[in-house]
């Protein structure tokens, strides 16, 4: 492995704990995720606790995923644009703005692996892939490349969170979210569920009324 190429740090453990209604730890999904470089809470992305307990079934039997190197997988990835490739560089010195969750959210028998990159400058989301174990190799089955994005697996389907920005908004102060759950059909993922959320512009001390919500 080249010097540019980064090697993720620690042990990558999966499946899951308790279902919180999609909050908290995921049944089915990552118990812990890779950072490659998070320097920023990624726009769009759920808050994670790098403390928290892992209670996973591969934590208990001392189980290992096996680990890869996302930078690699997505350059050699033709599904992935030239784009996000061109601008796919370290933040800080061998640090790139990845983050790589391990679970099952295609039904294999084998782990599979979700990656989102990220900006360095605010840590928006700027696509998100999944990918299957096929035979010794990794194939995408799963790309959105329409920022901000983040992806998560969550109870064994995969979960995309989109915050929506009007013109006038900040960055930390979207207008609203989009939370779309995709489930795997056998060969591809199909959108089960969309909820858009319309958040207040009540901010710095008021009272926020709750969201109003949409689903689709």
């Amino acid at each position: 492995m080249s010097a540019g190429t980064v090697v993720l740090v620690g042990t990558v453990l999966f499946a899951a704990g308790c279902s919180t209604g999609g909050t908290g730890l995921k049944d089915g999904g990552p118990a812990r995720t890779d950072t490659v470089s998070r320097n920023n809470q990624p726009t769009g992305a759920p808050a994670t606790e790098s403390a928290a307990p892992d209670h996973s079934p591969a934590a208990s039997t001392g189980a290992q995923v096996k680990r890869v190197d996302p930078v690699a997988l997505l350059k050699a990835d033709p599904k992935v644009s030239a784009a996000v490739k061109r601008d796919l560089k370290p933040c800080t010195g061998k640090e790139y703005p990845i983050d790589v969750s391990y679970g099952k959210v295609t039904g294999n028998t084998v782990v599979d692996i979700v990656v989102n990159v990220l900006s360095c400058a605010d840590a928006v989301g700027r696509g998100s892939y999944v990918y299957r174990a096929d035979g010794g190799k990794y194939e995408n089955v799963f790309t959105d490349e329409q920022p901000p994005v983040y992806a998560e697996i969550d109870r064994g389907e995969l979960v995309l969170n989109k915050p929506v920005y009007g013109k006038s908004d900040a960055l930390a102060y979207p207008s609203g979210e989009d939370v779309i759950t995709y489930r795997w059909n056998g060969e591809r993922f199909t959108e089960q569920d969309r909820v858009h959320t319309d958040y207040s512009n009540v901010v710095d001390g008021g009272s926020q009324p709750a969201p109003a919500v949409t689903k689709s």
